[in-house]
């Protein structure tokens, strides 16, 4: 610094009682929110890191032991089976139909209508929408008539009735059905917005050029989606990990179907075992954690 200038702030000054005291007034502003991160989110992480270490009753410390019976024992590693069924199956379907659909609704004259009707069952509670997948996958016997809808239109078409929610050869399938039915109009949304933020001019001159509309789609447009897809694929992936009320009310994870978030639940409130429902809440988390961050220096790149 020139001899002379006046110190910036912030800047240690040559007093070494002043730069004892002295205090960026930055951190002033940031202090109540740095606060409410420790109490309500820093806190009670720590708070059930330190439970999962202890018996059910959180009086005798009994190491990694709940950990070790999660990852060892064949109920939680069907838990653990299912949610990777969830993330990939319904991740995939979901992105795929929510492109699909916005590529389309894009070309149609009642766009806006068309985007509506798709994204209704987001407007629904998760509660709600597991009660009519519930009723539309009830089950009779083949001499009864069917009430549900998913069992008339096979039965019309000459097939057998399934139990969807008890047969534990279909019942994760239907449950992803229902969520990927639930987070289609989301991803419809996001990957429309991004698609109109494609310039125009990038596809005319792809057909000046003399692309057709598949290789203007694979070649162009898809490309420049992909962030956007990276963001809906994210977000998707958490919300996999984290599936709680279509299974809780539809199943309860019977019939095969248990997920991370409900066998915590059951774990917690059903079973009393505060240690086995604090463990299973550490791997989610720890399961979360690295797409949050991933999501996080995304977002950091596309702003520098």
């Amino acid at each position: 610094m020139p001899e002379g200038a006046p110190p910036q702030r912030g800047a240690p000054s040559g007093d070494p009682s002043e730069r004892r005291f002295r205090l960026d007034p930055a951190w002033l502003y940031l202090a109540p929110a740095a606060a409410l991160l420790g109490v309500y989110l820093l806190y009670p992480a720590l708070s059930t890191l330190y439970m999962s270490l202890f018996d059910p009753r959180s009086g005798q410390y009994v190491g990694l032991s709940h950990y070790a019976y999660l990852l060892t024992h064949r109920e939680t590693i069907l838990v653990f089976r299912n949610n990777l069924m969830w993330l990939l199956l319904f991740t995939s379907a979901t992105v795929v139909l929510g492109l699909l659909l916005a590529v389309l609704t894009n070309q149609v004259r009642y766009e806006a209508i068309a985007k509506a009707i798709v994204f209704v069952p987001m407007a629904v509670s998760f509660t709600a929408a597991a009660v009519i997948w519930r009723f539309m996958y009830v089950f009779q016997p083949a001499r009864f008539d069917q009430i549900g809808v998913v069992n008339a239109i096979v039965t019309t078409l000459g097939g057998q009735p399934v139990a969807w929610i008890s047969n534990t050869t279909y019942n994760n399938f239907a449950l992803i059905v229902a969520g990927t039915w639930i987070w289609t109009g989301f991803a419809l949304v996001v990957v429309s917005a991004g698609l109109k933020g494609i310039p125009a001019e990038i596809i005319e001159a792809a057909r000046v050029d003399g692309a057709n509309e598949r290789q203007i789609f694979w070649n162009v447009i898809l490309p420049m989606l992909q962030p956007v897809i990276v963001v809906v694929a994210v977000t998707l992936v958490i919300n996999s990990l984290k599936v709680f009320d279509l299974v809780y009310v539809m199943t309860f994870g019977n019939f095969n179907t248990d997920v991370l978030a409900n066998r915590m639940f059951k774990e917690m409130f059903t079973f009393g075992n505060f240690g086995r429902a604090s463990a299973v809440a550490v791997i989610l988390l720890a399961g979360i954690l690295p797409l949050m961050a991933l999501n996080i220096r995304r977002f950091r790149r596309e702003q520098t």
